[in-house]
């Protein structure tokens, strides 16, 4: 039925339609079509991507293959590149004898789409992701060859070339990686203190240990008090290395959901939402499910069925002075830049570590440099047996923040999430209930109020002709800044039942004829 060639091509005879649409799903379960593989039921084909530009730190940075659905005009094709697919033929020699012959044919569509219907591709290798640089597999070896890893299912597509990285570094190797990445790529960042610094070489370190410590990762904040302080040089380091796509921060919750969706049938590591508006306040439902999922699923953009894709992405965002609210306070890293000068721009970069680093950053080769000496650190910590640090909790991120806090410590770099009452501190959805609940404290003590009560008494008071807000702007609003009326009022303060807001907490009751709720704060200070 088929067999080799001279060219290379193997040789496969086809029919009629039934026969056809037979014989072709045998022959690609046996490798007819090299670099396909199967990915959620579906046959894949990695092909290299042309066209790809060394972007700025701000701009996307694609891996230079990608894994593509095929498609029946696709299969078409690659069975014409790979294949000699041919039918007999029969015809009249120049002697009046019937002879037969070998034809060389296209199959119709309809017949290759009947052979791409089935979900069940024995013997085809699961393709589970297509990584930027090497990863640490689950047994604490390196990927690092280039290709199809058969025992992780991941395709490697470095984006630099890079030489073999010893799964033992020596003492000079381990101490030159420090030396280079601390003193010099990362020496002249304005750092508001070393928690900042500590957890941006977690995050730097993030998509290399993901499939090791099998654990979600929080989201990254990565802001600054002013305008070129360097916030996009550092989401550029793994963007890089790694992929990135930048996209503009949706301000809509279904909007954001939309582009997330979008985004995750890419195939790059990191993701950045870039340069948010100054004070832009973080505080999404749909970003604080997608940083605590392991798999997003959401309705495919153009169809009417879901589509479920595995969370495997380091997710961050930029600008200056960004705030959190509401659960994502609790799921996120913030790394700080502090200039102290009105002008950072301006800096003498003459005696920096690495002159203008936003240039030096998209050079392939310094890209090859950062990455060998993070896996040099990573490599020396696995070396002796990857301890995690004790004692260190971050909700669904535990194991993320254990392993990172090990690696850190084995190299000597305090400061591993020790700002994380500093982001609290920004929490902006904490701040306005604190404050609410405090002048609340203060006007009404712990007498049980009702909604409707609470509302009376938020409206203005006209004293002496001037009109005079009793709660000092202090009551709480709705997420558009509006007064709520007594029913949502009601609800919002049932929302918060038993939630501390620093010393106060809400508690709700039934009244004494147990026809309605009641409210009253308590206040614990220390």
């Amino acid at each position: 039925m088929s067999a080799p060639v001279e060219a290379g091509q193997r040789r496969v005879k086809v029919g009629t339609g039934p026969e056809t649409i037979r014989t072709l799903k045998r022959e690609l379960t046996t490798g007819l079509l090299p670099d396909t593989y199967v990915s959620g039921g579906a046959l894949v084909y990695m092909e290299t991507v042309s066209g790809g530009l060394t972007g700025a730190a701000d701009e996307d940075s694609p891996l230079p293959v990608n894994a593509s659905t095929i498609q029946p005009a696709g299969l078409a094709g690659l069975l014409a590149e790979h294949a000699h697919v041919y039918r007999k033929k029969v015809r009249k020699g120049a002697d009046g004898e019937v002879e037969t012959y070998d034809e060389e044919c296209t199959p119709p569509r309809e017949v290759l789409a009947a052979v791409l219907t089935g979900k069940t591709w024995p013997n085809v290798p699961a393709l589970r992701g297509i990584i930027g640089a090497p990863v640490l597999r689950r047994d604490g070896t390196l990927l690092q060859a280039p290709g199809y890893d058969p025992a992780t299912g991941l395709y490697l597509a470095s984006k630099v070339d890079l030489p073999p990285v010893p799964e033992a570094p020596t003492g000079e190797q381990v101490a030159a990686a420090r030396t280079f990445l601390l003193d010099r790529f990362l020496r002249d960042f304005p750092w508001s203190g070393p928690a900042d610094r500590a957890n941006y070489l977690a995050l730097l370190a993030t998509p290399i240990l993901r499939h090791f410590t099998r654990s979600l990762t929080p989201f990254a904040l990565v802001d600054a008090t002013m305008p070129a302080s360097g916030k996009t040089i550092l989401t550029a380091g793994p963007g890089m290395l790694y992929g990135q796509r930048v996209m503009p921060w949706a301000y809509a919750e279904e909007e954001l959901r939309k582009s997330i969706t979008a985004v995750l049938a890419e195939q790059v590591g990191v993701v950045i939402w870039d340069n948010l508006a100054e004070g832009t306040v973080i505080d999404s439902a749909v970003l604080a499910q997608l940083v605590t999922s392991g798999v997003w699923s959401d309705r495919q953009l153009g169809a009417s069925r879901n589509v479920a894709t595995v969370n495997d992405r380091l997710w961050m965002a930029t600008g200056n002075n960004l705030q959190v609210g509401g659960d994502m306070a609790s799921r996120t890293v913030r790394v700080h830049l502090d200039p102290n000068m009105p002008r950072p721009e301006s800096r003498d970069q003459s005696g920096f570590g690495i002159p203008h680093l936003d240039q030096w950053i998209t050079v392939p080769a310094n890209q090859l440099t950062v990455l060998w000496h993070l896996l040099v650190l990573v490599l020396d910590w696995t070396r002796v047996g990857a301890a995690r640090a004790i004692g260190v909790s971050m909700r669904q991120f535990t194991p993320w923040a254990q392993a990172l806090g090990g690696f850190l410590a084995h190299h000597g770099i305090e400061g591993f999430l020790t700002n994380i009452a500093d982001v609290r501190g920004v929490d902006e959805d904490e701040t306005r209930w604190r404050g609410f609940l405090s002048c609340w404290h203060e006007r009404y003590g712990t007498t049980p109020v009702t909604a409707a009560e609470l509302r009376r008494g938020a409206e203005p008071v006209v004293i002496g002709g001037d009109v005079s807000d009793p709660w000092d702007g202090q009551f709480i609003t709705t997420p558009t800044g509006k007064l709520p009326n007594a029913v949502v009022l009601g609800r919002m303060l049932t929302g918060q039942n038993g939630r501390w807001r620093g010393d106060y907490v809400i508690r709700a009751a039934k009244s004494e004829r147990g026809d309605r709720a009641v409210f009253t704060v308590e206040h614990h200070s220390d």
